[in-house]
């Protein structure tokens, strides 16, 4: 599925090495995983974390078609403003949501003690 939108923050962090993480990069590509990013790329926490995970994902071989980016702007309230912000009911960023046949089985919020692919595979090793 071709994205209309994408958030540069999720381009590869060409110095991250997977080889500390290869339980993570297993688990992350050992489905058929469907990956829905929000974030920003004017968000500070976006541009922390995100380009590792984008390389945690590409080293888990997981195709460009299985992840999908949201770029998501901030109302004057703080509130987020983005495509399907509601639906997801998303309210920090990044946040990213993990869906296998179309049912959420994994989610990261903002931030957590581990890098977003670490937590996300041990949701999903659970």
């Amino acid at each position: 599925m071709a994205k209309a939108e994408t958030l540069e923050t999720m381009q590869p962090n060409p110095e991250w090495d997977a080889d500390g993480y290869e339980d993570a990069v297993a688990t992350l590509g050992a489905d058929d995983y469907t990956f829905k990013v929000w974030g920003g790329d004017w968000c500070g926490d976006c541009q922390d974390q995100l380009p590792n995970f984008g390389a945690a994902l590409d080293a888990a071989g997981v195709d460009s078609s299985h992840i999908e980016h949201y770029p998501v702007e901030k109302a004057d309230d703080g509130s987020k403003i983005g495509p399907r912000v509601e639906e997801y009911g998303i309210e920090y960023i990044p946040t990213v949501v993990v869906e296998l046949d179309g049912e959420e089985v994994a989610r990261f919020v903002e931030e957590e003690a581990d890098p977003i692919a670490v937590y996300l595979a041990e949701q999903l090793s659970n």
